[in-house]
């Protein structure tokens, strides 16, 4: 079972035992995401995906991986380190799970916790109207965000995603 996953540079070849992560479209980039896979016996191994790197997550809950690259939302069962769903052409840009293991994503403009399926979402209300959500990971139970205003870019806010009931907040009022 795979018990770690992060994104690396190209490995060497031959250092790792490499398996590759493609889907047959024209739409295609030519470019590929290296994810390092460790598994509970220790041994490490190397996914390829397709698409530029933008996150990887690890849900020991869920049992899956999910990997978000410019052409896809990879989802990566831990036993079998097989893909189980995808999504093509994903406007997510950021990446995440809570420290209980729920996953959250956010495009541009939303945020958005993945339930049973990749294709089972709940959009997560938030305070103000978001532009250019940005993750900055997670201190205690608290996901920290930084978004602008929507229609108002010069107004840069602070949020706060409670990891337990998904509440978020402005960072500073209560």
């Amino acid at each position: 079972m795979i018990i770690k996953a992060e994104i690396i540079n190209q490995p060497y070849s031959g250092q790792y035992k490499e398996k590759i992560y493609d889907i047959a479209s024209s739409w295609n980039s030519q470019n590929w995401t290296w994810i390092k896979f460790e598994e509970e016996d220790f041994h490490e191994w190397c996914g390829e995906f397709r698409g530029s790197p933008r996150a990887v997550a690890l849900s020991n809950k869920h049992n899956k991986i999910l990997v978000l690259t410019s052409d896809y939302l990879f989802q990566v069962d831990c036993y079998s380190g097989e893909v189980t769903a995808y999504e093509s052409q994903p406007p997510y840009q950021c990446l995440t799970v809570t420290p209980s293991g729920d996953f959250i994503i956010a495009d541009y403009y939303d945020i958005e916790k993945i339930e049973s399926t990749l294709n089972d979402k709940i959009l997560l209300k938030s305070p103000i109207k978001m532009d250019t959500v940005t993750f900055h990971g997670w201190s205690n139970n608290k996901l920290l965000i930084t978004c602008d205003e929507f229609l108002n870019l010069g107004n840069r806010v602070k949020l706060e995603m409670d990891g337990d009931t998904f509440e978020i907040t402005v960072k500073g009022l209560n």
